[in-house]
């Protein structure tokens, strides 16, 4: 504690003007202007100045000047929106998942005192190009900033041709964090029925002060458990698939809100000279709703008059005794499903020959073998089972939240390596350009050339998203494109596939077939690389490579060329906070698969809700209608449409797909269609192939 009596103490800070003790703050960080505020009473005045905030909300770089300036007009001080800025701003960036193959990519945008998540529709490019033509886009989720900086988590979904909000918490936002976490989170009813929210203490000093001092068998735990001394010894992520997907949809069935029609507009300005008043509107409405001041009409019908209830909370009682009512049925059913395939097992053809192979390696299934397996099994369920319930008794409500954690991923080709079972997100590290790696960052194109021209029978073509980024490799520089959406009608490649690599350190003397663009102005070469592009190879899976060249042009265009085909990929730099801003809005997914889409698909799983919107007839055809009905699903290894009974009635099949025409024979895995009559072996081995 400095003294005020002290010269050399804050009196020398307190000489200093209100500018110049701003300029000596940007060498600090939020919280060491806090900590510097709480020394003494003269400070506090000081460093609690908006002058000093608003330096350290430039020195965030989330939004510019003029933004924060209007920003702060929702807010309290320039205090509380640095506290919205610092804790929403490792959330901001490209986040993607496996499912489906053609890409799910999330843009996580400032809004307005918010941030956005925003879903990119794969879809093709219109005559317009990058420059004029919209890009679809459908809403994820929105974390806003309240009066006092604290954050609200709403997470959007459509169900019954209705657009909903569920709002939830943020139960915690990591510095470096590379997973998004959509969870559940019982909670304690304390002080006469007050909820300990996690979210109140993200970003605070009692929280870092508490987490200083968590013990290892702690970690997993939930802060605000934690904190007030009470302790679940399951965390949500231990528990099974079904068990986690179970609570996600019934709390979101509990806590949906009805999104009127004022807060169903856009969260974000489309231009930068848009009038801000109707977004201040909108919050406004939104943040009503979530904390539930309104009380409106919607949410009457949904949950009754009490206006005393936390819209973000499900009374947990409520859902356990659901559970006990279901639960007994459905764990007999599950035994007797169980007891149906392990039968099945036995007695078929591939069942044989692999009790044939373990009992050549040693590893028989005796009869002894299976009723040991039989009972780790049982016990391993009664285990899940126990956690469960465990789980459901540790507290009096439950909600949905956002976990923004740091996990350890391993990646191949700068594409993270993700789980397959979990409701989350992954951050793609995205590098900046510099020098030597001038080309790194997110790129956008379009197979043929000229770049973007349509074609007299095709109205647009297959839009590509890239996001390239350089790797070390044997002493060599390499530049690898690694695909994130593909806008075709079925998939050609695994999502996160490199569509070509190229030695940095290695010129070639390859000549561009062509000498002008387009619009028949002449392309100025600046330099060429060697290198591979993506081709068939072992079924689906695993593609191939063949050589190729990428030709780097003055204007900043990138075109990789295939040797062979003569196929072209060309590229320019995006930015996808603009293309969004004058993008066009289609309705969501339902809440989880809007959120996490885990089913295995090679179509386009966003049409069909796209094309059941007014946007359904835009003259650009970026769907084909009845896509969502004949979206292409893969179960246990098989390609089957969402709406088979038995068998599959489609598989793969490129011959209509844009790109196939330049990619035929080289690089396009051809499949066939699948008899629609009945399932055959011969179905099942082109399945196979594709898988």
């Amino acid at each position: 504690m400095l003294s005020d009596n002290n010269p050399c103490g804050s009196k020398l800070l307190l000489a200093l003007p209100d500018d110049t003790f701003a300029v000596v703050t940007q060498s600090l960080m939020p919280k060491d202007v806090f900590n510097l505020s709480v020394c003494c009473r003269s400070l506090y005045a000081l460093a609690s100045s908006d002058k000093v905030w608003l330096t350290q909300c430039e020195l965030l770089g989330v939004i510019p000047h003029r933004d924060l300036i209007e920003w702060r007009k929702g807010v309290n001080s320039y205090k509380s929106l640095c506290r919205f800025l610092f804790n929403v701003q490792p959330i901001i960036g490209i986040w993607v998942h496996q499912n489906p193959e053609l890409g799910n990519v999330v843009y996580v945008m400032p809004g307005f005192i918010s941030v956005v998540g925003c879903r990119i529709i794969p879809q093709e490019l219109g005559p317009l190009g990058f420059e004029e033509g919209p890009i679809l886009w459908s809403p994820v989720f929105e974390i806003i900033g309240d009066v006092d900086g604290s954050s609200a988590f709403l997470l959007h979904g459509r169900e019954r041709e209705n657009n909903y909000m569920y709002p939830g918490s943020i139960k915690g936002v990591d510095r470096n964090c590379n997973v998004l976490l959509l969870e559940v989170e019982p909670r304690q009813q304390i002080n006469g029925g007050k909820l300990v929210h996690s979210k109140s203490f993200v970003g605070s000093p009692l929280e870092k002060e508490f987490s200083r001092k968590i013990c290892p068998s702690d970690r997993g735990v939930s802060k605000s458990l934690r904190i007030h001394g009470q302790k679940s010894s399951v965390p949500f992520s231990r528990l099974a698939f079904g068990d986690r997907r179970k609570l996600i949809e019934i709390v979101t069935s509990q806590i949906r809100v009805k999104v009127p029609q004022l807060a169903d507009g856009l969260s974000f300005p489309s231009s930068e000279t848009e009038d801000l008043s109707k977004l201040g509107e909108r919050r406004s409405q939104v943040l009503q709703m979530y904390k539930h001041d309104s009380d409106p009409d919607d949410w009457k019908a949904d949950h009754g008059s009490s206006t005393d209830r936390d819209p973000t909370q499900s009374d947990l009682g409520e859902i356990r005794e659901f559970l006990d009512k279901t639960t007994g049925s459905s764990r007999s059913q599950l035994h007797r499903d169980v007891y149906r395939m392990h039968c099945s097992k036995k007695k078929s053809l591939v069942g044989y020959f692999r009790d044939s192979f373990k009992h050549i390696i040693g590893k028989s299934s005796s009869i002894n073998g299976s009723h040991e397996h039989s009972k780790s099994s049982s016990s391993s369920e009664n285990n899940k089972h126990a956690q469960f319930q465990e789980f459901l008794r540790s507290g009096d409500t439950i909600g949905l939240t956002l976990h923004a954690s740091t996990a350890r991923l391993s990646s191949y080709r700068a594409w993270p390596n993700m789980h397959d079972s979990r409701f989350a997100l992954y951050k793609l590290p995205n590098q900046e350009p510099t020098a030597g790696q001038e080309h790194a960052g997110l790129w956008g194109g379009t197979f043929g050339w000229p770049p973007g021209k349509p074609s007299a029978d095709k109205p647009g073509k297959a839009l590509f998203f890239l996001l390239l980024s350089y790797e070390e490799s044997q002493g060599q520089r390499h530049l690898i494109g690694t695909k994130i959406l593909e806008g075709t009608h079925y998939v050609l490649h695994p999502n996160g596939s490199a569509m070509f690599i190229v030695n940095t350190d290695e010129p070639s003397a390859e000549p561009f077939p062509w000498d002008c663009d387009g619009d028949s102005n002449v392309v100025h070469l600046k330099e060429v690389f060697s290198g591979e592009g993506i081709a068939n190879g072992y079924g689906f899976r695993y593609p191939g490579s063949k050589p190729g060249s990428l030709f780097v042009f003055e204007d900043g265009m990138l075109v990789f060329m295939w040797k062979e085909s003569r196929a072209v990929l060309t590229l320019q730099r995006v930015n996808l906070q603009h293309l969004l801003r004058k993008g066009e809005r289609v309705p969501p997914l339902p809440p989880i698969a809007n959120f996490s889409y885990l089913t295995k698909s090679y179509s386009n799983v966003y049409a069909g809700f796209s094309n059941g919107s007014n946007h359904a007839s835009s003259p650009r055809g970026f769907f084909e209608e009845g896509a969502w009905e004949d979206r292409v699903e893969e179960t246990s290894r098989v390609v089957a449409t969402s709406n088979s009974v038995s068998g599959i009635r489609n598989v793969l099949h490129y011959d209509d797909d844009p790109l196939y025409p330049f990619l035929a024979g080289s690089i396009a895995p051809k499949t066939c269609v699948a008899s629609q009559a009945s399932f055959t072996w011969s179905d099942l081995r082109i399945a196979l192939m594709v898988g």
